[in-house]
């Protein structure tokens, strides 16, 4: 069943993708009729629609789940197949062009397919590394050269069966363990015999002895991969650059790097920010405002220099939370502070003081997921205690973070809260992804309504 499987598979995904797409279909007319929000669209105007679904997975190849993907990338394909279907589907489908049938029912139909087909998939890909478990669908593999990191590779094919990778053992010209079968000139003689997918090259082999082995594997239709150095073992996917003939590793390229990936985040930031200042900042501010001017003298805004993005200062707008005083740049604000005022604390415990940062995100100083932003003061003295700390400023910072969700906001007591928030960050920084984003969102959601020990 090894490679058997992989010929059938892509026949076995689609027909099921295809019956999966049926019964969502079929759900979301039940839906409509049942609360009868689109009483034009019936089962049998839709049925097309699981044709055209097929087809844009068909072409996506959304069939090939790599045996080291994890969950997130296959919902992340499953988006892409969903904007592409949701674009046609505007497009194409006639009953929803007419008058009283138009964007809302495409997008209740694109929530219903969400979720119903992500279900499916991510229920496909957990049945899939089942069957890679139990020793099916495997790949066959060695590893030439044994030292460095080649033991931990070793170590993960052991762990991970789910991969569902054979490993077979290495050929090295030194080590001498059981797993070793011999010499890099037994390789060559072995080879044939061993049925090989898989062939893991140690970054130290020989330049010479590297060629010689990529031309057998391309003679023998084997895929070949170099295994980086501890140095290179870092917590994120590595990218290539191309100088004509000549590739570079480029070692610490983080997503947003990508153009796409930077337009996405930034459109989202300028609709979301746009709606709140339009629907909730409009009437926010002039409330708040006065109730800031009735308590205390002094302006309605507390503008305060910040660090964003590539350690540029910007200004950064909060609610008036205090008296005006001379410290509100060096001292961090602590629990009972005798400077917030009464309709500052209250600001300050539900977070409202943050709301006209939504303009900071609009001007595009800030994002609305990022790095909590720090005093320059603060960033001052964090920068010579903490190990690159600096490296949170590759991106906007945000009104909200995972490290804040991680119970890591308000009053920085002690250096190890300092530290988590840096790793967090990083962590963020290296592995953003949309729907880290949005997960983020709705987590701040939740903390702000239930969870309020830091705020003060």
């Amino acid at each position: 069943m090894k490679r058997r499987f992989d010929k059938y598979f892509p026949w076995v995904f689609t027909t099921s993708d295809f019956l999966a797409s049926l019964v969502a279909l079929l759900i979301s007319v039940l839906v409509f009729n049942y609360f009868s929000l689109f009483p034009e669209v019936s089962f049998i105007s839709i049925l097309p629609l699981s044709f055209l679904w097929v087809l844009i997975s068909g072409l996506r190849k959304d069939y090939e789940i790599g045996r080291t993907d994890e969950f997130d990338q296959t919902i992340k394909r499953l988006l892409g197949t969903l904007v592409w279907f949701i674009g046609a589907v505007a497009i194409l489908w006639l009953p929803l062009r007419t008058p009283s049938l138009q964007i809302i029912p495409i997008i209740c139909l694109g929530l219903g397919m969400l979720v119903l087909m992500s279900s499916f998939r991510v229920g496909v890909h957990m049945l899939l590394r089942q069957y890679r478990v139990k020793g099916n669908n495997y790949r066959n593999a060695i590893i030439l050269g044994k030292g460095g990191t080649s033991p931990k590779l070793a170590d993960v094919f052991r762990i991970r069966k789910d991969f569902g990778i054979n490993f077979l053992g290495y050929f090295d010209d030194q080590a001498d363990c059981n797993l070793t079968r011999g010499g890099m000139l037994d390789f060559f003689e072995q080879a044939q015999g061993l049925d090989l997918d898989l062939i893991y090259i140690h970054e130290k082999l020989e330049p010479s002895l590297v060629k010689q082995v990529i031309d057998f594997a391309d003679e023998n239709y084997i895929k070949v991969k170099m295994i980086p150095g501890g140095s290179l073992q870092l917590e994120k996917s590595l990218s290539f650059s191309k100088y004509g003939d000549f590739f570079v590793i480029n070692v610490n390229e983080i997503p947003l790097d990508n153009a796409l990936n930077g337009l996405a985040k930034r459109m989202f930031d300028i609709v979301f920010s746009s709606l709140v200042i339009v629907f909730i900042l409009s009437w926010l501010i002039p409330l708040v405002g006065l109730l800031i001017k009735f308590e205390s003298r002094g302006p309605v805004f507390f503008i305060q220099k910040r660090n964003g993005i590539n350690n540029n200062v910007f200004n950064c707008l909060k609610f008036r939370s205090m008296t005006p005083n001379d410290y509100a740049d060096s001292k961090q604000a602590v629990k009972n502070d005798p400077r917030v005022t009464k309709i500052g604390s209250f600001l300050r415990n539900s977070s409202l003081d943050e709301m006209p940062q939504f303009i900071n995100v609009l001007l595009g100083d800030m994002s609305i997921v990022g790095p909590r932003p720090h005093t320059i003061p603060m960033n001052q003295t964090f920068k010579t205690q903490i190990h690159r700390y600096n490296s949170r400023h590759k991106i906007r910072p945000g009104i909200t973070g995972l490290a804040q969700i991680r119970g890591y906001r308000g009053e920085i007591e002690n250096p190890y809260q300092i530290r988590s928030r840096v790793k967090l960050d990083s962590f963020y920084i290296n592995n953003w992804t949309f729907l880290l984003d949005l997960g983020i969102m709705v987590k701040t959601v939740y903390e702000l309504l239930f969870n309020r020990e830091n705020a003060y």
